[in-house]
């Protein structure tokens, strides 16, 4: 199931699961590296002219991160499985924006498939640690 650091102690939590912070999440902390990953990718030079494109997938990127932490901060299990949703979909979003990136040319093969792991780990991360607060959510209701 991974390892979301139980027995941690913090202000808020759910079941066993204590955090005072939402930077202490394992998946947030997956999360963080993917804006650094992508802004590499956008500095190129014909990435760069393309605004839409470096546009959409630089938000998706910081999507991911800023959704797990508006998720924790609202402090109820059911809107932080939710915003947790919207995080995983953002990396299938950072997915699906680096194929149109390679397909156009802008980056190679080696640059794809380093993004697209880091953003297939991190929906890992974050579909494994709302596939267990998930049962939680069905108890609160």
């Amino acid at each position: 199931m991974g390892n979301w650091g139980i027995g941690e102690l913090g202000n808020w939590g759910i079941g066993e699961l204590k955090y005072a912070r939402f930077e202490k999440l394992p998946c947030w902390q997956d999360a963080r590296k993917l804006p650094k990953m992508v802004f590499e990718l956008i500095r190129q030079k014909e990435l760069s002219k393309d605004f839409c494109l470096k546009d959409q997938i630089w938000r998706a990127a910081g999507s991911v991160m800023d959704n797990i932490a508006e998720g924790f901060d609202d402090g109820s299990t059911n809107e932080f499985v939710r915003f947790l949703g919207y995080a995983q979909r953002s990396t299938s979003e950072i997915q699906s924006q680096l194929y149109f990136a390679l397909d156009c040319g802008y980056i190679s093969r080696d640059q794809f498939e380093s993004v697209y792991e880091a953003a297939t780990e991190c929906r890992k991360q974050v579909k494994g640690f709302r596939r267990y607060l998930h049962p939680m959510v069905l108890n609160d209701q």
